[in-house]
């Protein structure tokens, strides 16, 4: 049998010629073989590296329209309400231990309103505070403050809540160890706050709201129990609430000062923050008429209209 070639497409096709300057060459065919075994590996990889993006931006967009759905699960809680509610309560029962406090609590407060929440030792005005900033979880109903609601938030947002919140004591809760101004610094720092240059000017903005700018340095033993509370509400006011909570802020002043913390609280509401007062003093609730929060008889009744309440 007479030998046959094994031959490549270099065979059936024409040697090509080059030309350079003057020059003329003809490739070899083992060359053009070459040349056309790297033209069709080029032409593979080309094919691969589409079929690969076209894989990778796939995959790409699933895991976007991913990461897009667990970012509206962690921000479930946050929610949209009207444009002047701040706080929103419906059908709300309010439960110490495993004792019912409250029930059917109905109410809302708008953006810098002032109210009063009244009632007797033991009526519920602390424990409806203490839901509203999630120290005794939400038990029944619905509740929203600050755009969170109160049934979905989870623990690690509370301290988010909060920093929308100020919260003011009855008995002041300072760090009695340290100076004003080292107290207002303890609270910015545990609020992520780092530039010492606007915690100082932070610190004496509030500070001035209040009266005490001239008494940054002091200790708190060494200030009387009206400017203690400045200090408590120079506190609450550090990271621009949109609520005050004020819990009995006047339980251990004298009725002069009193009222001085009380017309306090009223200017700062006059500024767009809800201040939302319980107190049992009704000197005060006469001197500053507003709307009224009362809980009796393990209810919460409104007062649309208020006039002065008397002792």
């Amino acid at each position: 049998m007479p030998f046959v070639p094994q031959v490549g497409l270099s065979a059936i096709t024409p040697r090509p010629n080059i030309s350079v300057g003057r020059v003329t060459a003809t490739i070899p065919h083992a060359a053009f073989d070459t040349f056309f075994f790297f033209v069709r590996l080029s032409v593979r990889r080309r094919r691969m590296y589409r079929s690969l993006t076209k894989k990778n931006t796939q995959a790409d967009k699933k895991r976007t329209t991913n990461h897009k759905r667990q970012t509206t699960n962690i921000f479930l809680t946050f929610v949209p309400m009207s444009a002047d509610s701040i706080i929103r309560l419906e059908k709300v029962s309010i439960f110490q231990k495993h004792n019912m406090v409250l029930t059917d609590v109905n109410f809302s407060i708008d953006k810098g309103e002032f109210i009063y929440l009244l009632g007797k030792t033991g009526s519920g005005k602390s424990s409806l505070m203490k839901t509203l900033y999630c120290d005794i979880p939400l038990a029944q109903g619905e509740a929203f403050i600050a755009n969170y609601d109160l049934n979905k938030i989870k623990r690690k947002e509370i301290p988010f809540l909060r920093r929308k919140i100020g919260i003011v004591f009855q008995d002041f809760q300072l760090l009695y160890d340290r100076s004003v101004n080292e107290n207002l610094f303890f609270v910015m720092k545990a609020t992520q706050w780092s530039d010492k240059k606007k915690m100082a000017e932070r610190a004496q903005e509030v500070l001035d709201k209040v009266g005490l700018v001239t008494k940054s340095h002091k200790m708190p033993h060494e200030l009387s129990g009206g400017e203690q509370q400045r200090v408590s509400i120079a506190r609450a006011l550090l990271n621009n609430p949109e609520v005050i909570l004020a819990d009995e802020p006047t339980g251990n002043l004298d009725p002069e000062t009193s009222v001085g913390i009380i017309s306090l609280l009223v200017d700062i509401s006059k500024t767009g923050t809800a201040v939302m007062i319980a107190t049992h003093d009704m000197h005060v609730v006469n001197s500053f008429p507003a709307r009224i929060l009362r809980c009796e008889n393990g209810a919460v009744v409104d007062s649309a209209v208020v006039a002065p309440v008397r002792a």
